[in-house]
């Protein structure tokens, strides 16, 4: 989060290290860091990558299953609670959706993969529709993988890791929904998904909105 707002060039965070567990996930700290409000505005969706907008603004895409908190993270990282819509229904998010943030660069919501509550034609269109993004999109800088803290990683997170390998796209790991864990099972849940991606420990992020 401190790393995000250094990069965007917006100081006054609120941020600790993740090895911090009890502070990180701290309700106190949450509602400090909603005051920390960074300038941003939607800019277009899209239903393929020949519809992405038009800009000079470096992206960073956040992909994940369905449901897994990405909308959550786009609103806390920007300080600002409605920007991204938060659904409890799977499958909600089904364009790929564009945020241009503090002028400097563009966060990227990919529909969620996995289980939605949507017609299974939509879906299928959903695959083509992010892998042509990840593909062909020049602006592309590096994407952010979520996966809820509760769940292991599966086939779709360890296949979305080796190709963004083969095409040496950084991947930041960012585990959600922290504050479903108990405080004593946080941090082996951390440890536990850095052996799963094969990471170092440091490179595998707790977060939760709360």
């Amino acid at each position: 989060m401190r790393a995000f707002r250094a990069a965007v060039g917006v100081a006054g965070t609120h941020g600790r290290r993740m090895g911090d567990t009890r502070s990180a996930y701290g309700a106190e700290r949450g509602a400090r860091l909603l005051h920390d409000v960074i300038p941003v505005r939607f800019l277009a969706s899209a239903s393929n990558v020949r519809n992405c907008p038009v800009h000079d603004f470096p992206e960073v895409a956040l992909a994940g299953r369905s449901n897994c908190g990405k909308s959550t993270l786009i609103n806390a990282l920007v300080g600002q609670r409605q920007l991204a819509r938060v659904s409890r229904t799977p499958g909600r998010t089904q364009l790929i959706n564009f945020f241009v943030v503090a002028e400097r660069l563009v966060l990227v919501d990919l529909p969620g993969y996995g289980y939605a509550n949507v017609p299974l034609s939509l879906r299928a269109a959903w695959g083509p529709m992010i892998e042509g993004y990840l593909t062909e999109r020049p602006q592309l800088r590096g994407l952010m993988l979520l996966l809820d803290a509760r769940r292991e990683p599966g086939d779709e997170e360890h296949n979305l890791c080796a190709w963004c390998e083969q095409r040496h796209l950084p991947v930041i790991h960012v585990a959600t929904k922290m504050d479903k864990l108990s405080l004593s099972a946080q941090k082996p849940r951390l440890m536990r998904h850095a052996t799963d991606y094969g990471v170092k420990e440091s490179e595998i992020l707790g977060f939760s909105a709360k």
